[in-house]
């Protein structure tokens, strides 16, 4: 019943309490110190890495608080919306697009994991996991940015939900 109370416009969308989140993700994957300072390339997959990248760093937080468990899939919906409107406008059809949006989630979820386990482990083991996952102008600048994700991950561990919520991330 609640399907179609949302289709049919009756009932909120409940991915859209995450919509401000969504919002400085985006604006935090954008900020120009990721680029100019961590080395993330300018490219297509660069930005898609850096999106991915801090994404990774809010599914983290999320997954510290077991009320904010079900957010993660609603988050996840916003992530999928999002790239997949960004593959249609590069002129990707439907026939290959669920391949690569399969792809693409794959990815985002190897990168959740990395991510986990080298936040448990430490500085050299971010930076290890960096060199693997993103795509860098250059491999010196990995440890540049395993410390800039370290620093985002313990400035949205310093946040209480309604401010994470809020999307209030940004340094």
């Amino acid at each position: 019943m609640a399907f179609f109370s949302r289709l049919f416009g009756t009932e909120n969308d409940p991915k859209e309490a995450l919509r401000p989140l969504w919002h400085a993700i985006v604006g935090e994957a954008r900020r120009p110190h990721w680029y100019r300072n961590c080395g993330a390339a300018d490219t297509v997959d660069g930005r898609f890495d850096m999106i991915t990248n801090v994404v990774a760093m809010v599914m983290l937080r999320m997954e510290t608080e077991n009320d904010l468990l079900p957010a993660t899939a609603r988050l996840t919906e916003l992530f999928v919306e999002d790239i997949d409107g960004q593959l249609r406008e590069t002129g990707l059809g439907d026939p290959t697009l669920g391949k690569k949006m399969g792809k693409l989630m794959e990815a985002m979820g190897g990168r959740i994991g990395a991510y986990r386990n080298a936040l448990e482990s430490g500085p050299e083991a971010m930076t290890n996991a960096v060199r693997r996952n993103v795509t860098l102008i250059d491999e010196g600048h990995a440890e540049a940015m395993a410390n800039e994700l370290i620093a985002l991950s313990q400035r949205l561990g310093a946040l209480n939900t309604d401010q994470l919520l809020a999307g209030e991330i940004a340094a």
